[in-house]
């Protein structure tokens, strides 16, 4: 069985840090894709940035470039999400998933095609 768990979430103020980590078990396939989403109360899931583990291509959305970095480690076969010059925009609950996908289709728009998600973690940024 696969299954995803992410930690690390809080409360921080604009301008801080915080590093997400989705730990992966269960066997999927050896070329993934894996990604961050998110959604606030009221808003529409949004892709943050997505991984795939062939080549190590990874896609930000314009909001977080620059301030986000999406890594993973393949031993431990973790997910993280490295979370610097937060916003309170930020604010969101933000779940990782993943899905055997062909490259192409590894992209911030296609959240809908992901099969496994964890059970969110919830990030506030305060002004």
């Amino acid at each position: 069985q696969v299954k995803l768990v992410e930690s690390g979430g809080g409360s921080v103020q604009a301008g801080g840090s915080l590093r997400l980590s989705c730990e992966v078990s269960g066997y999927i396939d050896s070329n993934v894709c894996m990604g961050w989403f998110r959604q606030a109360p009221g808003k529409e899931r949004e892709g943050v940035a997505t991984l795939y583990t062939r080549g190590d291509s990874r896609i930000y959305a314009d909001s977080v470039k620059g301030r986000f970095t999406i890594s993973r480690d393949n031993v431990d076969d973790t997910l993280f999400l490295q979370m610097n010059s937060l916003k309170p925009e930020d604010s969101a609950m933000y779940y990782c998933a993943a899905e055997v996908l062909p490259p192409t289709y590894c992209t911030l728009d296609n959240a809908q095609l992901f099969g496994y998600w964890g059970q969110g973690t919830q990030v506030t940024v305060s002004s």
